[in-house]
């Protein structure tokens, strides 16, 4: 347990500071100005049975981001009820994910801090005639469960006596039955509408280890009742979760009011043993609308497949709609926090387009990354009216809005690398850069002239020998004589090669999920979703550092891989491109 105060909210480039309006702030200010609450308390409460994806980001904004926002504290607290589907790897990543987004936590839980609290909250519930210990199996529940249209049937076992459920329900603790053979049931009504609040489950046996408790636990709690509970006992005011546990937000009310932690100080004393700082309130659970993008899946199911299966690089693919994957890709939280700005916050679910996503990127990157020439498809130009050991620096902004970025010196030489679609022998309609014959603007160092094409014996363009006009290098008098075009390139003499790994998007279509005509989403991956090429880059490039962004002039933003990128062995990700060329296919 590490307790920490909340951290200022981080602005994000682009955004006016001005403040937000949506339902849930709108609510917050009203429980802070009618006097409700003193003070805001939140979490985020993933379970450690997976990585973070990109919907998370939405929700650790939101949890973390109001929080901060009204001088509150938001904490991390990991729902780890569910022992067989967790993994400390898991808890590491979020830890990492978090973090990594710019938000830290006031206090790290964890609902199996609580074991003690939820077992006595649930003999408190059996006491009071409000759960029952049930022998029915999984498959039999769902039969008595009935449908939308249909009243569920109470359980056979719903009238044992106090007595009766008290001893099962200890023996079940005692680790004396079978998994699966008995739960504790919730007794709420089996004719209920909503049909979360027929009986449901609040404890199942199941006899395996917990990465924090070992053996201690033969039961564990369900999902609902241990978060319901978790809220409360962390003295939580505004519970923000996503639309589907709408429909379950009167079992979590039921289950907060029912064991009224705040009423019965002493079912905390376990945790007051411990050390723990305790605030028990009944908190208030807010549904808003999932972040979900077209072109990507987002279900555990079928992300851990595309991982088995070998479809995709690991968890942190840069294709893979994780926060691993994207930050690996080049994402930036600042990137992240402002598409979530953008989104806002609703009650509607709805599949938003990817380019919202992709935009952020551009605007930030485009507002903060250096400029780098890279050469990815090179083309060599020989410049045949210079010296054979011709050699210079010229000087070029790192960034033309941003003067506090500084400048670099980059090397000119007789022998460059240009990129070969910026050459055409037999040039299409509007062509504006090198044909033969025709003159072209080397950004920043002077106008050539195409006087030669040189091909291999199999008819392949292999060399362009060309002329530098003298009195367009940059200081001179003919420096601003207009040309149709303006390439980039690099000094084939000191250009690093690089492996460059064109990313795009990992599907074809809009919506993979969609299974029509027999496809699944496998049937949708891009073949083109990741390119390998040899390129070269400048100098200053090679020297990045790991997770280091740059606009590739002319050919989009790159970054330095986090993981394989090294001075001697340039390895750069494609981020995004400079503009959406998705928008413009049929």
């Amino acid at each position: 347990m590490t307790d920490r105060p909340a951290p200022a909210t981080e602005v994000v480039p682009g955004r006016q500071d001005v403040p937000r309006q949506d339902f849930i702030r709108q609510i917050v200010r009203e429980d802070l100005a009618s006097g409700k609450h003193a003070a805001i308390r939140t979490r985020f409460p993933p379970e450690p049975n997976g990585y973070l994806h990109i919907g998370h980001a939405k929700a650790i904004c939101l949890d973390f981001g109001i929080a901060a926002e009204f001088g509150g504290r938001c904490n991390l607290r990991f729902d780890d009820t569910n022992p067989a589907k967790e993994d400390p790897e898991y808890v590491a990543a979020i830890q990492e994910d978090v973090r990594w987004l710019g938000f830290d936590w006031a206090s790290l839980r964890h609902a199996s801090d609580y074991f003690e609290v939820f077992y006595l909250g649930a003999e408190k519930l059996i006491r009071q005639g409000d759960a029952f210990v049930c022998d029915l199996s999984a498959e039999e529940v769902r039969e008595y469960r009935g449908t939308l249209t249909e009243p569920g049937r109470n359980s056979p076992y719903r009238e044992r006596s106090i007595e009766e459920n008290l001893d099962l329900f200890r023996r079940m603790r005692a680790g004396e039955f079978a998994d699966g053979s008995r739960t504790l049931r919730a007794k709420i009504d089996m004719a209920s509408g909503n049909i979360a609040m027929r009986d449901p489950a609040i404890y199942r046996i199941k006899k395996v280890p917990h990465q924090n408790t070992g053996d201690a636990w033969p039961i564990y709690p369900m999902y609902d009742y241990a978060h319901s509970l978790s809220d409360a006992i962390e003295g939580i005011t505004h519970s923000l979760c996503t639309l589907e546990f709408e429909d379950r937000r009167p079992l979590y009310d039921w289950c907060v009011d029912k064991v009224d932690l705040a009423g019965h100080p002493e079912l905390l004393q376990p945790l007051l043993d411990r050390g723990f700082p305790l605030e028990a309130a009944k908190p208030r659970q807010i549904e808003f609308s999932r972040l979900n993008f077209n072109y990507l899946v987002m279900s555990k199911r079928k992300l851990l497949a595309l991982v088995e299966d070998g479809l995709v690089d690991g968890w942190d693919d840069p294709r893979m709609p994780t926060l691993q994957g994207i930050r690996r890709r080049g994402y930036t939280p600042s990137a992240l926090r402002l598409m979530v700005d953008r989104v806002g916050v609703s009650k509607q679910n709805s599949l938003l387009d990817i380019g919202v996503l992709e935009g952020a990127l551009r605007d930030d990157l485009d507002a903060r990354a250096p400029r780098r020439m890279a050469v990815l498809d090179p083309l060599k130009v020989v410049l045949a009216n210079l010296a054979e050991g011709h050699e210079e620096s010229l000087v070029f902004p790192n960034h033309p809005k941003d003067e506090s970025q500084g400048t670099r010196e980059i090397p000119f030489s007789r022998e460059l690398w240009i990129e070969r679609e910026d050459f055409a022998e037999v040039p299409p309609k509007g062509f504006k850069r090198l044909v033969p014959g025709g003159d072209v603007r080397l950004r920043g160092a002077g106008i050539i002239r195409c006087d030669e094409v040189v091909k291999d014996a199999d008819g392949n363009v292999v060399e362009l020998r060309c002329t530098l006009d003298p009195e367009s290098r940059p200081g001179m008098e003919g420096a601003n004589r207009k040309v149709k075009g303006t390439i980039h390139w690099v000094s084939a003499r000191h250009a690093v090669a690089a492996e460059i790994r064109l990313y795009d998007r990992l599907f074809t279509v809009p919506d993979p999920d969609v299974d029509e005509g027999g496809k699944s989403y496998r049937d949708y991956l891009n073949p083109e979703s990741r390119r390998v090429v040899t390129g070269y880059v400048e100098p200053a490039a090679a020297t990045a550092e790991p997770e280091q962004s740059f606009q590739f002039e002319r050919n989009g933003y790159f970054v330095a891989d986090r993981r394989d990128h090294r001075g001697d062995a340039p390895v750069f990700n494609r981020s995004v491109t400079l503009r959406d060329t998705w928008a413009r296919k049929p």
